[in-house]
C-alpha cells in the first residue's frame, strides 16, 4: 500500500489509464477483424460498401488510439491493414 497521499493517487491514476488502454487496445482488434471479415457480424450482405465502410471504422479507431499505441504502430497497423483489405478484394 502507498505511503503517501500522492502515490496513492498515482496508483489510482495507473489502474484507470491500464483499464482504458485495455479497451481501446480490445476496440482496435476489434474493429480491424471486422474489416477483414469485410463488414461487421450484423452486415449480413458483406458487399463493397460495407467492407468500406468496416475499413473506415477501423482506420478511425486505430487513429484515435495514438496515446495507446505509438505513432509508428499506429501507421505500421494502418498500412497492414489497407494492405490485406486490398489483397482480400483483388482475390474476389
Amino acid at each position: 500500500m502507498a505511503d503517501h497521499v500522492s502515490a496513492a493517487k498515482r496508483a489510482r491514476q495507473s489502474l484507470k489509464r491500464a483499464e482504458r488502454n485495455r479497451k481501446v487496445r480490445s476496440s482496435v482488434k476489434t474493429a480491424i477483424k471486422n474489416a477483414l471479415e469485410g463488414g461487421s457480424q450484423k452486415d449480413a450482405p458483406k458487399n463493397a460498401q460495407t467492407s468500406a465502410a468496416a475499413l473506415s471504422e477501423a482506420f478511425s479507431a486505430i487513429q484515435k488510439s495514438r496515446g495507446v499505441f505509438h505513432r509508428n504502430t499506429v501507421k505500421r497497423k494502418m498500412a497492414r491493414l489497407a494492405k490485406a483489405v486490398a489483397k482480400k478484394a483483388q482475390k474476389a
